[in-house]
């Protein structure tokens, strides 16, 4: 079989993949990209990112209604048909992943659906339905992602305990769940499976739940988990976990002491593994670390001078966006361009209740690395839009160059941080300072403006906050 020839040859479909095939088609490549599932937009569309965020706003429905009582609107207890939230789930995926497709088709981008395994440096064999297919390429971009860690002795076989992917079909209301993990995937299932009605108990290795965000962030997340959940366990180790009857029995590490438990079901939500094995690498001159993670440098190129991967698989920060900015500069720089990952704001954002988000430098960063700074902060207590909301448990919070007075972090936490995160980020791209952003005039009364007089605390005079006045 003769092989198919491109410029450009994608090898995953997911935000970062076909991120990179649009741009590079619209930039005049042929490009044909591969992908091993039937649906293209990979984990964050199909299992990952818009189903949980589908499920999230179920659920914040469901605490909305709760919560109207005391303003004089009551509601009758809801009513929850697992099989009408998975379709109504199903449907939301089904759309963007049409969409993805429709958009392919409209940019001349050739899909084929099967397993990519790399022959040499410049072809791909596909395992496709009708048999293998060939493809040489002039350049290759690797975006196969990662998948969810489920260490060897919890992997039982047993449906009962399950990873984010299991967890997302909502195949029932398990009366009891455990949730190993207290990173953003294990809080934020966790507060959608409190909401429908199990007694959850989360455990974390670590002394805090959401490492990487300032404490003062998490502080009303927690708070908001303590009341919703039956128990948050730090510092506390899963040892065992095995059959039993219809239930799963864990054994747990705590204050020296080891626990048994029975649970209807576990998610284990400990992290991600990257998609490197089986791809025929060893047939390239790609190299991988000790993890398993492909070598990238700021370019987004691998050792082999004609393959480029780009997000999850590369390790680091794992976020869908991230991985799309890697998408642009990895074929920026193969069509010849000066582009490179370097001081790149990445922002981050847990769909909790309330919502965390940050980007930038962050207050323990900076504590850690003796950087002097200063951090200005307002409280949505004094926000007249959050009080509207009865949601006054936000904060919002500025890094700053005492010297230089420029923006070096921002940190947000309450109702819809998550889309007021951005004005940080382009704050810091732009170089701004504390009195750019103060200067700017935000529409009252919106949340928007809870970065506004974070930036005038800085200067001593917010309005809606007494401060102490700033020296000089």
């Amino acid at each position: 079989m003769n092989p198919t020839h491109t410029d450009l040859m994608v090898l995953g479909s997911g935000p970062g993949g076909y991120a990179a095939a649009f741009y590079a088609a619209d930039l005049g490549k042929k490009v044909i990209m591969v992908e091993r599932d039937k649906a293209l937009g990979g984990v964050c569309l199909n299992r990952g990112c818009i189903p949980s965020k589908a499920l999230l706003y179920a659920a914040h429905i469901i605490n909305a209604a709760r919560e109207s009582e005391h303003r004089g609107i009551t509601f009758g207890t809801p009513t929850i048909d697992p099989s009408k939230l998975r379709t109504w789930k199903q449907s939301i995926v089904d759309k963007l992943a049409g969409g993805v497709s429709q958009l392919a088709k409209l940019r001349g981008v050739q899909v084929v659906q099967g397993r990519g395994y790399f022959e040499d440096s410049r072809t791909l064999r596909v395992e496709t339905g009708e048999g293998q297919q060939f493809i040489t390429y002039d350049h290759a971009i690797i975006a196969v992602g990662s998948r969810s860690a489920m260490p060897k002795d919890f992997d039982l076989g047993n449906p009962r305990i399950m990873t984010s992917r299991e967890a997302l079909e909502v195949e029932d209301i398990p009366e009891s769940l455990l949730v190993i993990g207290g990173g953003y995937i294990g809080m934020e299932l966790g507060t959608v499976y409190a909401t429908l009605g199990s007694k959850i108990v989360l455990v974390e290795a670590l002394d805090t739940i959401l490492a990487g965000a300032d404490a003062d962030l998490v502080r009303p997340v927690l708070a908001y988990a303590k009341k919703a959940f039956k128990e948050i366990r730090l510092k506390t180790k899963v040892s065992k976990m095995a059959t039993s009857g219809k239930q799963i029995k864990v054994q747990f590490d705590l204050d020296g002491q080891k626990i048994e438990e029975l649970y209807d079901r576990v998610l284990v939500a400990v992290g991600r593994s990257p998609n490197s094995q089986d791809l025929g690498l060893e047939n390239t001159k790609v190299s991988l670390d000790q993890k398993g993670f492909i070598q990238v440098n700021e370019q987004q190129q691998t050792t082999d001078p004609t393959i480029y991967a780009i997000g999850d698989i590369t390790g680091g920060v794992m976020l869908a966006h991230k991985a799309s900015k890697e998408a642009r500069i990895a074929v920026e720089v193969l069509c010849g361009e000066n582009s490179a990952f370097t001081n790149v704001t990445i922002p981050a954002v847990v769909f909790t209740d309330p919502e965390v988000a940050w980007c930038g430098l962050t207050e323990a960063e900076a504590k850690a690395s003796g950087k002097k700074i200063q951090v200005p902060k307002f409280p949505w207590g004094a926000s007249g839009r959050a009080i509207t909301f009865d949601r006054t448990d936000g904060l919002t919070k500025l890094i700053v160059d005492p010297e230089t007075e420029r923006i070096l972090g921002v940190g947000i936490v309450g109702l819809g941080a998550g889309e007021l995160i951005a004005e940080g980020v382009l704050a810091i791209e732009m170089g701004a300072t504390a009195k750019d952003l103060a200067l700017t005039v935000h529409p009252h009364p919106t949340l928007s403006e809870t970065l506004m007089e974070a930036a005038e605390v800085f200067y001593g005079h917010a309005t809606h906050t007494v401060t102490r006045k700033k020296a000089g």
